[in-house]
């Protein structure tokens, strides 16, 4: 109980991220075509409209690796009072959004950019309590 308590916070964001990341490739996955459809649209008048299914699977894969990451760092910073693979998932949350952030800069939808901008300050903000 000790551990809990003295990483709540990280395991209160790792927790959120695992929400966000879960749910985003379990979406991508349900809904594959819909997900392709719109961002093959958003991505069209761009140098990345051609290589949005590539681009899909790999913020796929790390979504989904991330949010096994997280599972695994919350389990370890109860269990053992270990930050290695919390410190991972926040800082594969971290690329994971500075990626989407691009592409929603590229794609000129700032709006978009700002709302990552968001889940950017709370991972970063993760990486930073873990690491002390």
């Amino acid at each position: 109980m000790d551990n809990f308590i003295n990483n709540i916070v990280s395991i209160t964001i790792l927790l959120f991220l695992l929400i966000t990341f879960l749910q985003s490739g379990i979406d991508k996955i349900i809904d594959w075509k819909g997900n392709l459809g719109w961002l093959k649209e958003h991505f069209a008048a761009t140098f990345m409209g051609n290589m949005v299914p590539l681009l899909l699977t790999i913020v796929l894969i790390i979504e989904m690796i991330t949010a096994v990451c997280c599972v695994i760092g919350i389990y370890y910073l109860i269990a053992d009072d270990s930050t290695c693979y919390a410190v991972l998932a926040m800082f594969l949350a971290c690329i994971t959004l500075l990626m989407l952030l691009f592409g929603q800069r590229i794609a000129k939808d700032y709006q978009g950019a700002l709302t990552i901008t968001c889940y950017f300050v709370v991972a970063i903000f993760g990486l930073y309590v873990v690491s002390l």
